[in-house]
């Protein structure tokens, strides 16, 4: 059993006047979700948004910058970073209603509600404690990953990262971690935002040799991306994490109007499956599934709809 999170209150989570990160790219998931009867599968029960508490979201952020955001979500106007991340009306509580909905997802599964979850609008990777960046308001993945620490006692978390920009957010706010087991594969960073995850930042202090990596070429393939997720589940099973993140990010596919890489649906459909045989080994079953970036609508209506029935298939 999955549970969905999907909901016009997780949708309001996106920015106006035609920027990439807009409303819409939940209305195309959701139409081909309904298009393909997926929420007619028995194993599938959709859930409301949930929204966090200020509290909630102080797992990973500064109560600085909370306010900050509070402020200019009333306000309306303004930036939360440097250009990237514009304030609107309400973006507080959009962006609560994202770190919510991974939190009760994280529930859903550690209290075994549902052995997996997938929440489309999450995955919001480059925030950091102090600060927005790259259209992330509040780092739901860094959210999620303290609450497992703090609420659950658990001792080793996986995140897994396949959007095509590196998850810097939760790779430094947990460099020095030996907890977090961190694995993202992104377009190299010589070529795209935010520049970094280069292959020797492998964690730093007790957390090295806890994080991989893998900066991929332009242009990289299904069959470039097959072979390092091999690296990807052996760096997993040396660690044995009680609980995976998978963050699921659809502008690695081709065609995403800012990015060079080159994916299939069918690379999110490996790499969730995957991850399910790695939780179903280790005697969990726990896998978590965010949906991170992707700005062609047409590439996100089918990537997230293959995570959904990779989540859901038998095989």
């Amino acid at each position: 059993m999955m549970n969905l999170y999907a909901g016009e209150k997780v949708s309001r989570y996106g920015f106006p006047d035609g920027h990439p990160f807009s409303p819409q790219r939940f209305d195309a998931f959701w139409e081909a979700f309904l298009k393909r009867d997926l929420d007619k599968n028995s194993q599938i029960s959709i859930r409301k948004p949930i929204q966090a508490t200020a509290a909630q979201i102080q797992l990973f952020h500064s109560k600085h910058y909370i306010e900050k955001v509070k402020q200019l979500s009333v306000v309306g106007e303004g930036y939360l970073d440097g250009g990237d991340t514009p304030a609107y009306p309400g973006v507080y509580e959009a962006a609560a209603y994202v770190v919510g909905s991974a939190l009760q997802a994280s529930n859903d599964i550690m209290q075994q509600v549902c052995d997996n979850a997938f929440v489309p609008i999450a995955g919001l990777h480059h925030a950091a404690p102090e600060y927005a960046s790259g259209f992330c308001v509040f780092n739901d993945c860094g959210v999620v990953v303290n609450h497992l620490f703090e609420e659950f006692h658990l001792s080793r978390v996986a995140y897994v990262d396949i959007d095509a920009h590196h998850g810097d957010g939760v790779y430094y706010g947990f460099e020095s971690d030996p907890r977090l087991i961190f694995a993202d594969l992104h377009e190299d960073g010589r070529y795209l935002f935010p520049g970094t995850g280069r292959e020797d930042e492998c964690g730093i202090g007790e957390g090295k040799g806890y994080k991989l990596n893998i900066p991929m070429p332009k242009f990289s393939s299904d069959s470039e991306f097959f072979t390092q997720f091999e690296r990807v589940i052996a760096f997993l099973e040396s660690h044995k994490p009680e609980f995976i993140i998978l963050q699921c990010g659809a502008d690695s596919i081709k065609g995403d109007p800012l990015t060079h890489m080159c994916y299939s649906p069918d690379a999110h459909y490996h790499a969730t499956v995957k991850l399910k045989e790695v939780a179903h080994t280790l005697g969990h079953n726990r896998l978590l599934c965010l949906g991170g970036g992707g700005y062609n609508l047409q590439n996100i209506a089918a990537t997230w709809c293959e995570v959904v029935r990779a989540l859901v298939d038998e095989k």
